[in-house]
């Protein structure tokens, strides 16, 4: 037996033994990431290409989770893991058959580039969408969540997870190749790393891929200070680059002169697999003597360990007959529509939800996102086989007469080209007359944010130009609330939208996934209580934030911020009447009593942490967050772990340690802003620690 065909040793030693069965050409073709056959030596073709931030993405029909902002307003890691266990569920289903067919195209791996953890601190940021929101602390318990359920826990992985993009990026997405974002120690520990030392230290991610941008100067996927952390953190996965980021050191960073020189910038680093096409100057950069023989075998060793572990080379595995019948299952499809309802947000209720059904006959639903199905998909996602969107799950619940109007197009002033601008505004004031209530259905989709690149992108390579809806929508809401008549506005965006209105209710989507019409048909009407919580500052005003490009943290995020809010991070409104009315500290927990005046309610208790010291962030930290359920009149007892490092602050030279004595543990169902409270009438209990 082959010494790497032997499954009794560790994977590290049979990658060794495979990589050394290969010459140094061979070696070099398996650091693309369409890496070719070695059929000598029983290597298959394997794409090293796959997405699945929100179930299994870009491979045909799969589960269909809400965006990762959505699943971020959850509050709920432990769900959030549930979804990843599912997406590596269906890609090891569908990688059974594929493999079977000898199709091994990109999108057919079991190496997942997810989660992004990457810290939304800028609402402008059209990938925004992609993360966990603008906490450090939030990203940091649904990444590992991702990790753990993508991975798994026994022998062989399931699939191999990837925390991106490491580490310093969040747009523009516009001068993404060419940007050099500049973080001081301060922020580098406190806000942009603390997720990925988390992922790679105690989630143990098999991958890490580098982003676009420059570090502090260095190129990203080639950064000496990001590298050198990696190794203090015990990184012993596989280091990927951004898709052709490679080739920006020497088209747009201009750091090298060539291709052979980025090549060998990057391999010397630490940067094991390209996604590009860069490496295939490696044989010539190994000519030149730019790099060594060792280093293009370290690298490939790095590569063969991960597909040790993904249990290509064993004879069998625990996964090798999930059956196909798992991809899009009905058992799925049932998480995906869990989440949904947990991610909606209301923002606004003036006691108009749940809808009277006694009191309402007929509902016009208007607006371009009613019966979008992209509003649903936000971007890197899946197809699914039957979406549920916002028109339809209203039309599924509802006893009454529904009427429909698209009322505009999502950003072009007309929705038919021969048609004069304006064409559908008519048809709506018509509906919205004729019904007794109009829920407005507005927003953005993956056309206008998103990616750099992405089809589509009208504006600023998918970035937000500010915070307002498209001017037809702008145009639309104003005619149907001269109306005067009830309106319920459903906002699809992947962060901070400001409809400039004050309908009855407000309830942000975010991008909600395959099941998101009947989510919120369920929560319109009661079926459901709206738990959702805010997981990035909504702003009034983007003229009032920092240059897009200033990577500091002043002026941004809950954490910093102190005016321009229009809604705050954890924030969301129930059916319920949920509040804190003690907190404890007791063993490193908070040991929080919460009671419900209201209907019965899940909703999230939240932890956030005051420390006096000079080192602090100016507001407070989250820091533990526990999602409950309560029935009307119920009062019940929750504890919640609060970790040591909710006591550490970092100092100007990034040096994280325990520098008070004095801190104030607050326990609510929002932040302890007073925004918060003005628009929740609830105070968070608190108490007062001595360290």
């Amino acid at each position: 037996m082959k010494k790497y065909l032997d499954e009794t040793l560790s994977a590290e030693e049979r990658a060794e033994a495979l990589t050394d069965e290969m010459t140094t050409e061979e070696q070099a073709s398996q650091l693309r990431y369409d890496a070719p056959a070695v059929p000598r030596l029983g290597i298959p073709a394997y794409n090293w290409w796959n997405e699945g931030i929100h179930g299994f993405a870009r491979s045909g029909v799969a589960t269909m989770f809400p965006q990762a902002i959505g699943l971020a307003a959850m509050f709920d890691d432990e769900l959030t893991q549930k979804t990843a266990e599912v997406t590596s569920e269906e890609v090891r289903a569908k990688y059974n058959v594929y493999t079977k067919e000898e199709d091994r195209d990109i999108y057919k791996g079991l190496t997942l580039w997810a989660p992004n953890i990457n810290i939304f601190r800028d609402p402008r940021w059209g990938r925004g969408h992609e993360t966990f929101g603008e906490d450090p602390y939030l990203t940091t318990r649904n990444g590992k969540a991702v990790v753990r359920g993508l991975q798994g826990d026994g022998k062989v992985m399931k699939a191999a997870a990837c925390a991106k993009h490491f580490a310093v990026h969040s747009g523009p997405e516009a001068i993404r190749h060419s940007f050099d974002a500049k973080a001081n120690a301060k922020d580098m520990e406190e806000t942009y790393l603390p997720a990925f030392e988390a992922l790679v230290k105690e989630a143990k991610v098999e991958s890490v891929m580098g982003a676009y941008n420059r570090v502090n100067g260095e190129p990203a996927c080639a950064s000496d200070y990001l590298m050198a952390k990696l190794k203090e953190w015990g990184f012993d996965g596989y280091f990927v680059s951004d898709c052709w980021a490679i080739r920006d050191f020497h088209e747009n960073h201009m750091v090298t002169a060539n291709a052979i020189e980025s090549t060998a910038m990057a391999l010397k680093a630490g940067c094991d697999v390209n996604c590009g096409c860069t490496y295939q100057n490696l044989l010539v950069a190994l000519e030149k003597g730019a790099v060594t023989k060792e280093d293009i075998r370290t690298a490939c060793v790095h590569l063969m360990r991960t597909r040790m572990r993904l249990g290509m080379f064993d004879k069998k595995t625990e996964f090798d007959d999930i059956p196909y019948d798992k991809v899009a299952c009905k058992e799925h499809k049932a998480i995906s529509l869990e989440c949904a309802e947990k991610s909606l947000v209301m923002l606004e209720n003036n006691g108009i939800l749940p809808i009277d059904e006694s009191k309402y006959k007929t509902i016009a639903v208007i607006g371009p996102n009613s019966d979008s199905r992209t509003a649903l998909e936000g971007n890197y996602n899946g197809l699914s086989d039957r979406y549920i969107t916002f028109l339809n799950g209203i039309q599924d619940r509802f006893s009454g007469r529904v009427i429909f109007a698209e009322g505009c197009h999502l950003y072009k002033d007309r929705v038919s080209n021969l048609a004069q601008a304006g064409d559908r505004y008519a048809e709506a004031v018509a509906a919205a007359k004729f019904a007794d209530m109009t829920i407005l259905c507005l927003g953005l989709d993956a056309t206008i944010e998103g990616e750099e690149g992405d089809t589509g992108n009208e504006f600023s390579s998918g970035d937000k130009n500010g915070l307002t809806l498209p001017p037809p929508q702008r145009e639309l809401v104003k005619k149907i609330m001269a109306l005067g008549k009830p309106v319920v506005t459903v906002v699809c965006a992947g962060s901070a939208i400001n409809p400039e209105s004050k309908p009855d209710a407000l309830i942000h989507a975010f991008y909600p996934g395959e099941m998101g019409g009947k989510a919120l048909a369920e929560v319109l009407f009661g079926d459901v209580s709206p738990s959702g919580k805010l997981p990035v500052t909504f702003y009034e005003d983007t003229d009032k934030l920092p240059e897009f490009t200033d990577y500091s943290m002043k002026g941004r995020t809950y954490r910093y911020t102190t005016d321009n809010v229009l809604y705050p991070f954890g924030y969301g409104l129930t059916y319920g009447g949920v509040k804190v009315t003690k907190v404890e500290y007791k063993d490193g927990k908070a040991v929080v009593t919460a009671e419900n005046s209201g209907k019965a309610t899940e909703d999230v208790i939240q932890l956030y942490m005051k420390d006096y010291c000079e080192h602090a962030v100016p507001n407070v930290s989250l820091c533990g967050f526990k999602r409950v359920k309560l029935n009307e009149g119920e009062t019940a007892v929750f504890e919640i772990e609060v970790p040591e490092k909710a006591f550490t602050a970092v100092d100007d030279n990034g040096v994280r340690k325990v520098f008070g004595n004095k801190f104030t543990l607050f326990a609510g169902t929002s932040q302890p802003d007073a925004l918060s409270e003005k628009l929740t009438g609830i105070k968070c209990a608190s108490v007062d620690i001595t360290k």
